[in-house]
């Protein structure tokens, strides 16, 4: 065991996103988040990466609230969103803290605020060729510009009224309700010297909620911008359009035909063309299906560009002579870099030694950038071949901290079968140094529609094998990057394959040596929650069985989350036919919960609203089942402020110890 890789030492490791690619190719800008001085929060800045690993990574921003979403200007100039105060700001009122758009110049130098909505900024993109941005932005609807958003808002304020009148659905989205202000997308030229950008133009003023978390791009010569717009008209067939609008005239264009869900959106350099994702939306008899879409922009027709591919493409980005696609596609345990080329449909594998995402191709096309990650190593910066099939990539070098970390856990891959003869594959992390069998801890996965693959900075299964526990991360039917006939399997039948899938790997682990079959728990959350809450009610085979954010009761859960009928395209209209829900909820099983069950939950979390946690904690305590509820008032579907994932772990690990290892269970000293 590594005892001396403590929650200190997880909370210390740098943890990076966001990988950007200067246009000349020669930087390369990444976001770093570390703990704040306070240890209340994560903190980022914006770093500079040399990719050919000769020049130290150097720091670029330094501030309180911290920097992200960083993208290059055609000149090399930074542009990235900060909370950071205007420098220039008057008045006595304390301001509020807003996301806005500042800009760092290419050779150095103070970086500068170019515009600061009253209701933040999240994302912004620039135009390759021009100077031109979009952005998205919070406003009240039917405010004429940020001065007339402003105001509104604080006449709300002053008089103290935080009330809001739904009139159409949805109403809340993952741990916020939308409204009063809503998502718009806006574009406008770069100023000139040091002027700030003063005539931002609305795009989108009749949003709505159209676009609450959808992707948009802006063309080369900045005239024209293509956003994913969310219909939910028809509760019955939710679905997300693809929508080019001009940005001297307004202008929209739908560019698809309302038939899925199209996201991803990247234009082509030649500004011509448009790659993007589609899914199919399903059925309760046929799964939803990904593809990669390609659209031509004048005529809005469009094409399947991967219908052969056996696995669902994702952020597809443009080579820079506009002549292949790069994506990433979950690829049994990893999320793979591939490489399509237009003109003849091909399909080439790059790499699948690590589970890649925000590639970035070279300018001179022999290169493409990207973050890497897996089970035992934290997002690092590499470099792939553009053309080789199957090669290792190339790690860039950045900080001793992360280059040089040594962890606790070692990692194989395994695999298993199921009952009806299909292969169940696994991760499977081992402590180092063990001298006896390992107790084992199994780990479900989110989604469902997802995997294990790649580095998880909430669910980390190296903390568990520090403290000498082996940690089972299985992929069941409804993981991604097995094929479409995988998912097929467990669509609509959550109870069923799913949860044979997941004994079939935990049975298939257990026949080894070094594994401890008399000492096991299981845990998960969100989908692996539910799947916590089934499997409770199925063996008592677990010592203890830890549920997250978890589905309790699926028929009341369509109510109550934040998107319910996008749960009809997998169960089916609950008014007209509500079998599948009662079928497979979890709750039907409670008589026959034996195992001790620890229970967490956030108060924020719309996406599992909390009444799913405390009508599962009730019915538990009224069974009589030995149970723990750990409530967070401040956390959503995740736990993510430093200081709860530290009580997270800490209270986990002690119930953990107390059922599987026999100890007394020791309460977290600030619970």
């Amino acid at each position: 065991m590594n005892n001396d890789f403590s929650f200190d030492s997880y909370l210390a490791i740098p943890r990076l996103s966001g990988l950007a690619l200067a246009p000349d190719g020669k930087r390369l800008a990444v976001s770093v988040a570390r703990p704040a001085p306070d240890g209340k929060k994560m903190a980022s800045a914006l770093w500079e990466v040399d990719p050919t690993g000769q020049r130290p990574a150097r720091r670029l921003t330094r501030s309180a609230p911290g920097e992200s979403a960083g993208t290059f200007l055609r000149d090399g100039s930074l542009l990235f969103t900060s909370n950071r105060q205007d420098p220039e700001r008057t008045g006595d009122d304390e301001p509020d803290e807003v996301s806005s758009i500042w800009l760092l110049p290419a050779h150095g130098g103070e970086a500068r605020l170019l515009i600061a909505p009253p209701g933040g900024v999240d994302a912004v993109k620039a135009a390759r060729s021009a100077d031109v941005i979009a952005f998205t932005a919070a406003v009240h609807p039917a405010t004429s510009d940020f001065t007339a958003d402003g105001e509104r808002e604080k006449a709300r304020k002053d008089a103290g009224v935080q009330a809001q009148l739904f009139e159409s659905f949805p109403i809340r989205r993952w741990d916020h309700y939308l409204g009063p202000r809503e998502r718009h997308l806006f574009a406008a030229d770069l100023p000139a010297s040091d002027l700030r950008i003063a005539d931002a133009r609305d795009l989108t003023p009749q949003a709505r909620h159209g676009l609450i978390e959808t992707g948009f791009d802006v063309s080369p010569d900045g005239t024209t911008v293509a956003v994913g717009w969310e219909r939910t008209d028809d509760l019955t067939k939710l679905h997300a359009d693809l929508v080019a609008i001009d940005r001297a005239s307004g202008a929209h264009r739908a560019l698809t035909p309302s038939d899925g869900w199209y996201d991803g959106v990247a234009i082509s350099p030649d500004g011509r063309r448009v790659a993007c994702t589609r899914s199919s939306l399903g059925s309760p008899e046929d799964p939803t299906d990904t593809t990669l879409w390609l659209i031509d922009l004048a005529s809005a027709e469009g094409r399947d560009l991967t219908p052969d591919l056996d696995a669902w493409p994702h952020a597809p980005v443009w080579s820079a002579d506009g002549e292949a696609i790069f994506f990433i596609a979950d690829t049994h345990g990893v999320s793979a870099a591939y490489r399509l080329e237009l003109s003849s449909g091909t399909v080439t594998l790059l790499s699948s030694a690590a589970s890649f995402d925000s590639l970035c191709p070279s300018p001179d096309g022999d290169t493409v950038y990207a973050m890497a990650a897996g089970p035992a190593q934290p997002p690092a910066i590499v470099a792939l071949d553009a053309r080789e099939a199957g090669h290792e990539p190339r790690q860039i070098p950045f900080v001793a901290e992360l280059d040089d970390l040594e962890l606790p856990g070692r990692v194989e891959r395994i695999s298993a079968t199921a009952a009806d003869g299909v292969r169940v594959e696994s991760w499977l992390v081992l402590p180092k140094g063990a001298s006896a069998p390992a107790p084992l801890v199994v780990f479900v996965h989110g989604g469902p529609l997802s995997s294990w693959q790649g580095w998880s900075w909430r669910w980390n299964p190296q903390l568990l094998a520090a403290r000498g526990y082996a940690v089972l991360l299985p992929d069941p039917a409804l993981s991604t990057g097995y094929g479409q006939d995988f998912i097929r399997r467990g669509w609509g039948r959550w109870g069923a394959e799913p949860y044979s899938d997941v004994m079939a790997a935990v049975d298939g682990a257990l026949q080894r040596d070094d594994l401890d079959s008399k000492r096991t728990a299981l845990m998960g959350g969100s989908f692996g929650g539910y799947m916590a809450n089934w499997v409770a009610g199925q063996t008592d085979r677990f010592r203890a069985i830890v549920t997250h954010a978890s589905l309790w009761e699926l028929r009341g859960f369509h109510g109550t989350t934040d998107l319910g009928p996008e749960w009809e395209h997998e169960f089916g209209d609950p008014y007209a036919d509500p079998s599948r829900y009662e079928e497979h909820s979890p709750s039907r099983l409670l008589a026959k919960i034996r195992t001790p069950m620890l229970v967490v939950h956030g108060e924020l979390d719309h996406r599992v609203p909390i009444s799913e946690g405390l009508r599962l904690w009730t019915d538990l305590q009224r069974q009589g089942v030995e149970s723990k509820f750990l409530y967070f008032p401040d956390e959503n579907h995740w736990v993510l402020k430093p200081q709860n994932a530290r009580l997270w772990y800490a209270t986990v690990l002690a119930f953990l110890d107390q059922h599987v290892l026999g100890k007394d269970f020791v309460r977290p000293d600030l619970l």
